[in-house]
């Protein structure tokens, strides 16, 4: 008969001991400093780790000798509070992430035999295909933003650089004036873990960003001041990360696109629509920024997808049209 563990905790949590503190900040240090991680992702890893050594904490258990049966158990008493199953699989990663750096700075952990926090699992789920625009809806959002104002012709260069070079929406907001070569269609943006890749742009985006670098900055940009960001907002100052995606959705309301739009849906929208025009896999890859090619991997299968649907409609439409005459022929 098995032997029940510490029933799980109810809030408020037990107080953070000195030891797991310190072993917090140095692992947030290391991100930081050694594995360039950004401020946001840094604040995720803080509250996702902290809360589950409160979790320890308030069942007796130590840093060192907690152990897989511990992390199962904060897992399930997240799932049990209604936690998002992406969200409990996040920290499950994270969590094995900091004791998988605890184990490599020579902590001894001194979890049960079999019970390493180093093996801890989230069970693998199905994974939801991302959502794309449509290309009449790419059309509807961009052609929305008023040309014949500062603002409008930088929320059109925006929204054309976002949905044509598939850029983050951090990348976007840090871009300079000085990272964009319109001669060659590209862009400099540097992307997670701090790494530079080059994105490419069509002439639409081209053509937009000339005339919001050439009419609208400008005017964006009180007298007398200088500024390296790309795009402003209307004091002159660099546009935020939530300014845009306020653009974004404001502009996907405006033009009637029922579905919610953000800067993440238009870099869907890019790799979605590259692989349909046959593009390489590799070269999206490259494109997006990802560290591997099983995450672009995932655009394939909405590209199948979206082929099977239109062949099926295809067909159906084929199906009635052939009942049509000889309905017609029998008369």
């Amino acid at each position: 008969m098995a032997v029940p563990g510490p029933a799980a905790p109810t809030e408020p949590y037990a107080e953070l001991p000195d030891a797991s503190r310190e072993a917090l900040e140095r692992y947030l240090a290391y991100l930081g400093d050694v594995r360039r991680r950004a401020d946001k992702t840094l604040r995720n890893y803080r509250t996702d780790i902290e809360d589950f050594l409160r979790f320890l904490a308030t069942r007796g258990a130590a840093l060192e000798e907690a152990g897989r049966s511990d992390g199962r158990a904060y897992l399930g008493w997240l799932r049990d509070r209604g936690t998002a199953e992406g969200s409990v699989k996040r920290r499950a990663t994270t969590i094995r992430g900091f004791y998988g750096w605890l184990d490599r700075e020579g902590v001894t952990l001194r979890a049960k035999p079999g019970d390493s926090m180093l093996r801890l699992r989230y069970p693998k789920s199905t994974r939801r295909l991302p959502q794309f625009l449509s290309t009449t809806e790419v059309e509807r959002l961009v052609e929305g933003a008023d040309a014949q104002t500062p603002a409008g012709l930088r929320d059109r260069a925006l929204l054309e650089l976002l949905y044509a070079a598939g850029l983050r929406v951090s990348e976007v907001a840090g871009l300079d004036v000085g990272h964009l070569d319109l001669v060659n269609r590209q862009v400099r943006v540097r992307g997670k873990g701090d790494k530079t890749r080059i994105g490419l742009f069509g002439e639409p985006a081209h053509d937009a960003l000339r005339e919001y670098i050439e009419r609208g900055r400008p005017a964006l940009l009180p007298a007398g001041r200088t500024a390296d960001a790309l795009f402003l907002n209307r004091s002159g100052g660099r546009l935020s990360a939530r300014s845009i995606q306020t653009v974004v959705r404001r502009s996907g309301t405006q033009a009637g696109i029922l579905r919610r739009v953000h800067p993440h849906l238009l870099r869907h929208t890019f790799a979605t629509h590259m692989l349909e025009g046959d593009a390489d896999l590799r070269i999206v890859q490259h494109l997006l920024g990802h560290s591997s090619a099983d995450t672009t991997q995932i655009y394939t299968a909405v590209a199948q997808r979206r082929h099977e649907a239109l062949v099926t409609s295809a067909l159906q439409r084929a199906r009635t049209i052939e009942a049509e005459r000889r309905e017609r022929g029998e008369r």
